[in-house]
């Protein structure tokens, strides 16, 4: 092993989201005297307002250290930074990929929670060296002892092992760089020559083009030479290479075991796809390195403009945010109620809120969101596979051999007490129980399989609610399977407003049906006619209310005289009616597509 090679550890933190990754992060920066002091800032990694204020790590961001230990030897720290959320876990598995080892980080006062549990088990599957830490150890509310049982259970480690620090005053961290270097191996001595580097994140340079993020497993990249990426065979010449500070720092040539960046005037960002491998077109490898998938959408939405006017600004907008996100895809649609849009896929609710979020923030839109719903898949009478993304396109009942819905495999992670509950709102939720494991005599991981629409709905709130805000949950994605569903349409004045149709359980179409018009009748103003709002699945309509009609008094003018006076105005008014129902719109107002969203309240 070469004498650099030895002295490289390339490293992740795996934590649950607000368990103070990002804060340990300015510590070790701190102590490897990385940043100035006066380049220092509460969480440096994470560079969006939004990460900031909502404390979650949205984009991965790598970092190189240098670690001087006791005996003065320098040592390179590589921290591959990794998302924390559901939402992107191919993209933590591809930043464990990378690395050697991973610190397991446990919040004191919350212990381990659902997050931290499948990525352990995703840095298990990495065959990576875990080192399991425990951080707010300085707070009145930590439960050390309780959450080191937890943790023993969780990894089979020793107490002993446990590392104790506090991120927030520095305690402990300079024992963990110094763990880092005993108990994370450095990186394997390559078999041989031939270029494999794996892409574990991107981002987009407006001069420079789509700038990829590399860990090199064998061989090296330097400027000059023609690269190939293996998933999508494009090939593009490299400009510079270099590492991570908080800035680039362009280097001469990036070697086996190095983290780094290349640049090559990438201009589509969607070449640049994580997980996928990087080689030499003039000697390029015969397999790529294992692991890489394509990620597609799993929840799907509308994005509408408020102003009509505004149409091709969303355009742009949603542009220049797919360059910093490749997994955000969308294609332009129409919609008799709402004009012309957008059907947005996103990798989950956190990602589809953010994207909504940094279009406001970023781009000053005004949006209508319609109803998030999954993919279905659907097999005709004719024996034809569909993938369907919005509901309002499903085909007739007659025509449709059966429905599959994609489930999930989830994890909860709760305090006993609350075993009841969680278990009520599963079944509620079509759940199928699965397993129970006590993770200490207080805490149990329940798992069950989840139907991902009943997911993206409201799940998460009712599940803080049922357990007064302990639970945490985590899911990851299983397959299709058949279901018994059904196309909600609502009729306006008896024409179907494709906005507002929704895929749902037959067992809920009734109920669900009922809620919606009531529901629109409060928000559908009176108009001169008499308007039904009907719930149909198919052509049998399930539910009605009426938004009555506003009358004028139209006798008012007759002082006397014959009662036919009378009748002959009343006539002519039912005739004026008739004929506005027939030409009539019925206009409905943007709060009503927020309706379906809030029914149940």
């Amino acid at each position: 092993m070469s004498r650099t090679l030895s002295h490289i550890r390339n490293f992740s933190i795996i934590a649950h989201i607000d368990h103070g990754k990002s804060t340990l992060a300015d510590r070790m920066l701190e102590l490897t005297h990385t940043l100035a002091q006066k380049e220092m800032k509460a969480q440096v990694l994470d560079s969006m307002d939004l990460e900031r204020e909502r404390g979650i790590t949205i984009k991965s961001h790598p970092i190189r250290m240098i670690y001087k230990s006791d005996n003065k030897q320098e040592y390179i720290f590589n921290l591959i930074d990794t998302p924390g959320h559901v939402d992107f876990s191919y993209e933590v598995s591809r930043s464990l990929a990378a690395c050697e080892g991973a610190l397991v980080l446990v919040d004191a006062a919350q212990g381990v929670e659902a997050q931290t549990v499948s990525n352990v088990y995703m840095a298990v599957e990495n065959d990576l060296a875990i080192i399991p830490v425990i951080n707010k150890i300085d707070l009145p509310s930590a439960r050390v002892e309780e959450v080191t049982d937890q943790i023993v259970h969780l990894i089979g480690c020793e107490p002993e092992d446990i590392l104790q620090v506090s991120a927030k005053t520095g305690q402990g961290v300079e024992l963990l760089l110094q763990a880092i270097v005993e108990l994370i191996p450095p990186p394997e001595s390559p078999d041989g020559d031939i270029l494999q580097a794996l892409i574990f994140d991107s981002m987009y340079d407006t001069y420079r083009g789509a700038v990829p993020y590399v860990r090199v497993m064998q061989g090296e990249i330097q400027p000059g030479m023609k690269i190939r990426f293996m998933s999508n065979k494009r090939v593009h010449e490299v400009t510079e290479v270099g590492v991570f500070r908080l800035e680039r720092i362009k280097k001469a040539r990036l070697s086996a075991g190095e983290v780094g960046y290349i640049v090559a005037s990438i201009k589509e960002v969607d070449d640049v796809r994580v997980g996928d491998t990087v080689t030499n077109n003039s000697d390029p490898a015969k397999i790529p390195l294992p692991g890489y998938k394509q990620i597609k959408p799993m929840v799907f939405s509308g994005l509408y403009p408020v102003n009509s006017d505004d149409y091709e600004e969303l355009r742009t907008s949603l542009e220049k945010l797919q360059l910093n996100d490749a997994s955000l895809q969308y294609d332009p649609e129409t919609s008799s109620a709402l004009g012309f849009g957008f059907r947005c896929g996103f990798l989950g609710l956190l990602h589809m809120e953010i994207v909504q979020e940094r279009l406001d923030r970023e781009f000053g839109l005004d949006l209508i969101t319609t109803v998030p719903n999954v993919r279905y898949r659907i097999t005709t009478v004719e024996g034809e596979v569909l993938e369907l993304q919005n509901p309002s396109l499903m085909p007739n009942l007659g025509d449709m051999e059966l429905i599959e819905e994609p489930y999930v495999y989830a994890e909860i992670i709760v305090t006993a007490d609350y075993i009841g509950n969680i278990m009520q709102l599963c079944q509620d939720k079509r759940g199928i129980y699965k397993t129970t494991k006590y993770l200490n005599e207080n805490t149990v991981e329940i798992n069950y399989e989840l139907p991902l629409s009943e997911i993206i709905f409201d799940f998460y709130d009712k599940l803080k609610s049922v357990s007064r805000g302990y639970a945490s949950f985590d899911y990851e994605f299983l397959g299709y399977k058949e279901s018994d569903l059904v196309k909600l349409d609502i009729l306006i004045n008896d024409e179907p407003v494709d906005a507002l149709s929704t895929v749902i359980h037959k067992e809920h179409a009734y109920e669900r049906g009922r809620s919606l018009c009531r529901k629109l009748r409060e928000l559908i103003p009176r108009q001169m006619i008499e308007v039904p709002i009907q719930a149909a699945i198919g052509n049998r309509i399930i539910s009605r209310e009426t938004v009555k009609a506003l009358r004028k008094n139209v006798t008012a003018k007759c002082y006397g005289g014959d009662i036919t006076r009378k009748r002959k105005l009343l006539e002519k008014q039912k005739e004026g009616k008739k004929r506005m129902k027939n030409v009539g719109k019925v206009t409905v107002p943007q709060e009503a597509f927020l309706a379906i969203l809030q029914v149940d309240e």
